[in-house]
């Protein structure tokens, strides 16, 4: 019989088989016996302990919500009573570059700006629940901004993603484990913020334990209550809400920004990186945030970073580009309006005087599964499963917590009776298994290596300087991300690539899009590829954008590949 699970103490479990060995058989059942008794009741006292503990601890994190939701709100009909002549109104149309030469140049102040967004955002959360919480610091912050005058984003309010490290607030991941365990300090990147004169003043919503992309962390910015938010990308999380929500979302290249204070589930893992990046409605306003967070106060704060400041000029450049295109990535067909989006902006870059060529990905479906799915799930998803430990699972992740619970004998065992019928299915759950070993997970680190290598070999074959290629769109109906994790192909390939990647929204669903879409039947002509065309039905009006993807280290020609793109598509609907 196994103790174990009856004595969690070791030390104590093992004095009672040492006591055991000595008695009576007759003694020993009886002792056994008892013991299991007493054990198991132990363990459902624990239980019903710990799901206390839970629920408390959510009470807890919801009242903590509703106070700085309130206070904010009280704060905000005060400012509005004393200040009838603020216009909010023209304030919240303007442009992050124009909003800021008017701070500078004091025809706007900070007050005023930081009321009118407040206020935005308090009446926005009501009807998106986008907000995890207002950062009540950021009113003091507001009134003790000259000292940082001269920052590239004095007076900026910016919201940040819930897994930001703000002083005396939780980064929680949608995790109970995370409750009541609030930052010692800022993250690197908040605190090189504060330094040039923003304001952080929100955090926003996540999908739970950072591992799907149904959530509205971009909805804030969509529906106009933030100008510019940071968030963290590990297969979307940046582009895939700024696809869905009709705004630009940047994915640096790994380590060009400080990850340092930004909480995860599964830290530790390294083949596929999760990296911060910022999100705003227009190109600028990204270009302008990286130039300000590349800085010799972030290399300072974070050595690990390398010391590369934003460089204008390749920003600014109108070399005329060599470009690689595609329509489909080979292993999710894209939506009618994911691949005409890609149509139409290759002919609008073709008709400024860039080349396109055809391009097409190296071997998708053995990167999807075997270094993406298989190198985020090393272990077989323990790590993500005790994180989740005590916490109630949200709906939108039930589809995808179901298959990484499952015993590993049973994962295989389904892998194999699927296998003839859905080889999508069957496969995925095979990476699900994880790596097994030491010496297989360094296996798997060097085929990333390898594939990252062997892609920019072919991109230098092609002679090509940057992508076009589609972004997972229109934004799906509900619940369906959680059991479509694997349609997000088109983003996930650039974060085992280490690619930067950034996406422009350039077109919105018609009715010709959903008639085309009733003929669909994606590349598998499976179940996943029956559920992506449930799952982005009835679209019609919905945004819809392109992605962009330069090689490491070339940010700037990738947002400068991405303006371009944002002013033909501009000029073209004039």
């Amino acid at each position: 019989m196994d103790l174990g699970k009856y004595f969690p103490n070791k030390s104590l479990m093992e004095g009672v088989k040492r006591y055991l060995e000595n008695v009576e058989p007759r003694t020993a059942a009886l002792f056994t016996g008892a013991a299991c008794i007493i054990g198991t009741l132990v363990v459902l006292l624990q239980k019903g302990y710990t799901q206390r503990e839970a629920k408390a601890k959510i009470h807890n994190a919801h009242n903590r919500r509703t106070d700085s939701l309130q206070r904010a709100e009280h704060a905000v009909l005060q400012y509005n009573k004393s200040h009838p002549e603020t216009d909010s109104a023209l304030i919240l149309t303007l442009s992050l570059s124009e909003l800021t030469k008017k701070l500078q140049e004091g025809s706007l102040n900070p007050e005023e700006v930081f009321y009118s967004y407040m206020e935005k955002t308090l009446d926005l959360n009501k009807d998106l629940n986008c907000c995890t919480g207002i950062l009540l610091e950021s009113f003091y912050q507001m009134k003790t901004l000259d000292s940082n005058r001269k920052g590239l984003l004095y007076g900026v309010p910016v919201s940040i993603k819930e897994n930001y490290g703000y002083k005396n607030y939780d980064s929680s991941c949608g995790v109970v484990i995370h409750l009541d365990h609030p930052a010692k300090e800022d993250s690197v990147l908040v605190e090189v913020l504060k330094k040039q004169g923003a304001i952080p003043f929100v955090k926003t919503n996540i999908p739970q334990a950072l591992l799907n992309y149904e959530c509205r962390e971009g909805a804030l910015i969509g529906g106009g209550g933030s100008l510019l938010g940071m968030g963290s990308d590990i297969g979307g999380s940046i582009r895939l809400p700024a696809s869905f929500c009709g705004i630009c979302g940047f994915k640096p290249t790994p380590v060009r920004l400080s990850s340092q204070g930004l909480s995860s589930t599964y830290r530790g893992q390294k083949s596929v990186p999760s990296c911060a990046g910022p999100m705003a409605r227009d190109v600028d306003s990204l270009a302008l945030c990286m130039q300000a967070l590349l800085c010799d106060h972030m290399f300072s704060l974070d050595p690990t970073v390398p010391p590369v400041p934003f460089n204008v000029q390749i920003y600014q450049s109108s070399k005329r580009l060599r470009i690689g295109y595609l329509e489909s990535d080979g292993y999710t067909q894209p939506s009618p309006s994911m691949a005409r989006s890609v149509r139409e902006v290759k002919a609008l870059l073709e008709a400024a005087g860039h080349t396109l060529v055809p391009y097409r990905h190296l071997n998708v479906e053995y990167a999807i599964v075997e270094l993406v799915v298989k190198g985020i799930m090393a272990d077989g998803a323990t790590t993500l499963l005790q994180k989740l430990e005590g916490s109630p699972v949200n709906p939108c992740l039930k589809a995808q917590i179901v298959q990484y619970a499952l015993p590993i004998w049973l994962k295989k065992t389904l892998s194999f009776l699927l296998k003839p019928f859905f080889s999508r299915a069957s496969v995925c759950l095979q990476g699900l298994c994880g790596v097994g070993s030491i010496q297989d997970l360094w296996k798997q680190h060097a085929a990333v290596e390898d594939y990252i290598q062997e892609t920019i070999a072919e991109w230098r074959k092609c002679n090509i300087d940057a992508l076009l290629c589609p972004v997972t769109g229109p934004a799906y109906n509900h619940l369906y991300c959680g059991k479509l994790s694997t349609a997000a192909s088109y983003t996930l390939l650039f974060n085992l690539l280490q690619f930067p990647a950034g996406v422009v929204p350039v077109s919105t669903v018609n009715a010709e899009d959903e008639e085309e879409l009733k003929h669909y039947k994606g590349v598998y002509q499976d179940q996943w590829d029956k559920l992506f065309k449930q799952a982005v039905s009835g679209g019609e009006g919905l945004p819809v954008g392109v992605q962009c993807v330069t090689l490491p280290w070339q940010d700037e020609l990738c947002l400068r590949l991405m303006k371009e793109v944002e002013q033909l598509v501009k000029q073209s609907k004039a």
